[in-house]
């Protein structure tokens, strides 16, 4: 019995989880862009940090790499800012025009790769 409630408990997060992360075909590894605008909010929150950038043309959400990855190649929350320049490479979505995924970002001149 009590294996039973455990597995149970196990489980019932499995489906949130998956909601909570998409796959990555659903962006466009064909049309690579390289964009340059100003942070507007930054956050390093599972399963990976969102980045909302404002260009000359639109506001962008940047779906960056999960925050241990970022901060294990020397990209802490700290060093981005609202109001600061930085420059993303990475695919847009597919279907949501606003959304890209950065392959890396240039912050304060240091380019940190997020794949």
């Amino acid at each position: 019995m009590r294996r039973r409630a455990f597995l149970v408990v196990l489980f019932a997060g499995v489906p949130l989880a998956a909601r909570a992360h998409h796959g990555w075909g659903s962006y466009d590894s064909d049309r690579p862009l390289t964009l340059s605008g100003v942070v507007e909010r930054v956050s390093f929150e599972n399963p990976h940090g969102i980045l909302i950038l404002r260009t000359p043309d639109k506001v962008w959400e940047v779906v960056l790499a999960p925050p241990f990855r970022m901060i294990n190649r020397g990209l802490h929350e700290h060093m981005i800012r609202p109001g600061q320049v930085v420059e993303i490479m990475g695919y847009p979505h597919r279907t949501r025009d606003v959304e890209i995924r950065a392959e890396w970002i240039k912050v304060n001149g240091t380019i940190t790769q997020l794949r």
